[in-house]
């Protein structure tokens, strides 16, 4: 079964008609909408970033039956060639604080990344997204200070919350994953405009109905 988590930029798009289920984990429960697909909303109930319980979330759509992921993830752009509105697939990432895992009680030491047959299906898919370039992750829920986007530009080409996360996660649950990232503004010091979460929830709404008809290209061709 496919699954697919979304947050801020699909907070605006036309989703596909699915039942509301409670997942029970280990970890705790969360909301998974179930049909053809496993669509998981990471931000179920106004969770901020650093507050959301990803272990569940990925649990739960392991125990639905999820046999590969694809995420949609809102980010900044940490390089000027990038500029907001464009569509990235990160082929690696990078995080700056610590990840969760489901070993929390054994050793286990898995090798993090997302899937190469899946990055290259979900650009197949999404020829107008730029393939490849490191995803960065940060904590939140305050953004980046100048400083830190300039340490951050070594390393990566675009920074968000979230995803490192459930990347980690899933390939411990042994769930090929894939990511989509929406640019929704240049990271602080780079742009003109200061980014806000405002900027980026209308940079959301802006680009709904291209998000939504891309969703339903996804589901259309891995469902």
């Amino acid at each position: 079964m496919l699954g697919v988590i979304g947050g801020t930029s699909l907070l605006f798009s036309r989703l596909p008609e699915m039942e509301q289920q409670v997942v029970h984990t280990p970890y705790g429960h969360c909301e998974v909408l179930a049909g053809e697909i496993a669509l998981l909303l990471r931000h179920q109930h106004d969770t901020p970033p650093h507050r959301i319980n990803h272990r569940a979330h990925l649990s739960a759509l392991a125990l639905l039956g999820v046999d590969r992921l694809v995420v949609f993830g809102s980010a900044g752009s940490l390089r000027k060639e990038i500029p907001q509105g464009s569509l990235v697939i990160p082929t690696d990432y990078y995080s700056t604080g610590t990840i969760p895992s489901i070993h929390e009680h054994a050793v286990r030491h898995v090798l993090p990344g997302f899937s190469g047959d899946l990055n290259r299906q979900l650009a197949a898919l999404v020829p107008e997204a730029k393939f490849g370039g490191v995803y960065v992750q940060t904590r939140g829920p305050r953004l980046e200070t100048v400083a830190e986007v300039r340490a951050l530009a070594r390393v990566g080409d675009i920074v968000g919350m979230t995803v490192a996360s459930e990347a980690t996660l899933a390939i411990e649950l042994g769930i090929p994953i894939a990511a989509l990232c929406t640019v929704d503004n240049y990271a602080h010091g780079l742009g003109e405009e200061v980014p806000s979460y405002e900027h980026i929830v209308e940079s959301a709404e802006q680009n709904k109905d291209r998000t939504g008809e891309i969703l339903s290209r996804i589901v259309a061709n891995l469902a």
